[in-house]
């Protein structure tokens, strides 16, 4: 009995290093399974509306699109899916978005006790290692959070259906609810073939949408310490949040603000976008798009009817993303608000990079720099490989890559012509898009080790 508890032991231990030494590999392979349980699923003829079975691709492209939060579709959602095949891309879309937001939370928590660095995901404790009470904690507080945001959300816009456009209860609570999980979880499946084109002048659907896609690209640790703001001042009597917190509020507000302004400039006058529309709902729309473009793939005007400006524009906002720890994609805020503040300093000739009273650590900005350097590098890949099996223009691809990347779902509209291999290649433009940063930046972090001694300092020509 002893020498078998014993060795169950030993294999617990080895289990939770092989864990905290590959990390990202576990979320990988996981996330990998799920994608093929959906498609799987979604390739059975009773996902289907007319009973016949889906093709490899179409199956594999819609899994991946959910699992990944993504919302590109090769396929009407509504039109060509059956209620058991929206049933299994609702899980799909809740299933990625919990456990992205898990999987980045528990990570970020494994490296600070790696690091000896201090988390503050919950009150300013010093995380030294992932143990069960931790695990726990973040898998309460993510499922607490995405509980109550897709219910609030998803009532506010079944009242809306109900009262303020005569459907059923019950179709406009499924409305509703799709809609808020799609939202909150940044995926951008809709159930209408214009997404969201029909309510683009009604603030009642499109406000709600807005706030949930931004609560959701935020991430877990700065909504939990929004959550508990007042409970640490009443106690401390002072604003402690931590400077991951301020770096993605301010630099979210600030891409919303741009984001705003720059698509009322670009599209005031366009007839096939805001022309139509009077200056307060121009300026809803602008904000919605703005909004979508912290990587939900919903839209309130025809995005293939843009000017080349504007989605320009948009593919640099989407390359961006939100969050860390959250659903949204891209590069995330963090990641860019690091860039522009070593450059900032750069220009000014200061020796180290600081903000908010804060000296960045040289090891955050290298890992900022990878994770941006190798984000150009696979849309740039992508695109190449994209244009050489279809005909589109440059700008029309470009936007279908960085959607897919940053798992945004906006498309012009030309993503279902693209053929196998081009899908395919999106597919995997997805995969990498969702898993990539997140991985990334453990996996450099994980690795990193005191060096014993220094190599002779040189400086090569830059510029």
């Amino acid at each position: 009995m002893t020498g078998r508890s014993t060795g169950q032991r030993r294999t617990a231990r080895a289990r939770r290093s092989l864990f905290a030494a590959h990390p990202s590999r576990t979320v990988v392979l996981a996330f990998a399974a799920v994608t093929l349980l959906g498609t799987a699923l979604l390739a059975l003829p009773v996902a289907a509306q007319d009973g016949a079975a889906t093709d490899f691709v179409t199956a594999l492209f819609t899994s991946t699109s959910a699992v990944c939060v993504t919302g590109l579709v090769v396929v009407d959602t509504s039109a060509y899916w059956s209620g058991f095949g929206e049933g299994v891309i609702l899980a799909l879309i809740q299933v990625g978005g919990f456990g992205i937001m898990t999987m980045a939370s528990l990570l970020a928590m494994l490296v600070s006790g790696r690091l000896r660095l201090r988390m503050q995901l919950t009150a300013q404790a010093e995380t030294k290692s992932l143990d069960i009470g931790d695990v726990r904690r973040v898998l309460l507080g993510v499922a607490g959070t995405t509980l109550i945001v897709e219910l609030a959300v998803g009532a506010v816009l079944a009242l809306r259906m109900r009262f303020g456009y005569d459907r059923s209860i019950g179709d406009a609570a499924y409305f509703g609810y799709f809609h808020a999980v799609s939202a909150f979880n940044n995926a951008g499946f809709g159930l209408q073939a214009d997404s969201l084109v029909g309510h683009a002048e009604d603030p009642w659907v499109m406000l709600p949408v807005a706030v949930a896609v931004i609560l959701g690209g935020l991430g877990f640790p700065v909504l939990l310490e929004l959550l508990r703001h007042r409970e640490r001042r009443r106690t401390t009597g002072r604003r402690t949040w931590t400077l991951h917190t301020k770096l993605t509020l301010i630099t979210t507000a600030a891409l919303l603000v741009a984001g705003t302004v720059l698509t009322c400039l670009l599209e005031w006058t366009n007839a096939g976008t805001l022309g139509p529309l009077d200056w307060p709902q121009k300026f809803l729309a602008g904000f919605f798009h703005s909004t979508m473009t912290r990587t939900a793939g919903f839209n309130s005007v025809d995005i293939g009817a843009m000017h080349a400006s504007t989605l320009l524009m948009s593919c640099m906002l989407m390359f961006v993303g939100g969050g860390s720890a959250g659903t949204a994609g891209g590069i995330k805020v963090g990641t860019f608000a690091v860039l522009a503040v070593a450059i900032i300093a750069e220009v000014r000739g200061e020796p180290n990079s600081a903000v908010l009273g804060r000296r960045l650590a040289p090891h955050v900005l290298r890992q900022a720099l990878t994770v941006a350097l190798l984000g150009v590098g696979v849309v740039v890949t992508a695109t190449l490989a994209l244009l050489s099996l279809t005909s589109f223009p440059l700008d029309s691809v470009l936007f279908e890559v960085v959607s897919a990347f940053a798992t945004v779902g906006l498309s012009t509209g030309i993503t279902a012509d693209f053929p196998a291999a081009g899908q395919l290649v999106l597919t995997l433009l997805m995969f990498i898009g969702r898993l990539g940063p997140v991985t990334l930046v453990s996996a450099l972090a994980l690795r990193e080790r005191a060096r014993r001694y220094e190599l002779p300092e040189e400086r090569p020509v830059i510029g």
